[in-house]
């Protein structure tokens, strides 16, 4: 099982990103997908999640209307649309999973059985 992370970069308040979580080992009809992201100084957050049974989402508050999930099966990959970014939004974001089909509310860092890489999203004032 591997998740790999991608597309993280530095954009200015206000802008998006698009962040890929491509996942091998696995499809995306057998686990739940969560992203996570970790602030210096900070624990773990759950962001997002979508499940692998009927593609239900999970968005923290803090994310709520500003961030998407949403996955393409065939190739295997879940997204996360990031759009009015703010710096707070400033972190190292992870994809994992905890080999379960349905999103916990909210995720928990240390349920995940498996993690992808960061990839660092910075965003400027």
């Amino acid at each position: 099982v591997q998740l790999q992370a991608s597309g993280g970069g530095l954009v200015q308040a206000g802008g998006s990103l698009r962040l890929s979580c491509a996942v091998s080992g696995f499809t995306l009809d057998h686990y739940a997908i969560n992203w996570f992201r970790q602030a210096p100084g900070k624990e773990r957050e759950g962001v997002s999640c979508i499940s692998s049974s009927d593609g239900s989402t999970y968005y923290a508050d803090s994310v709520k209307g500003r961030f998407t999930i949403s996955r393409d099966k065939s190739k295997n990959t879940v997204y996360l649309q990031m759009n009015s970014l703010k710096p707070e939004d400033t972190a190292d974001y992870y994809c994992a999973t905890d080999t379960l089909s349905i999103c916990d509310d909210p995720p928990h860092a240390y349920g995940m059985d498996y993690w992808g890489k960061g990839t660092l999203v910075t965003v400027s004032s």
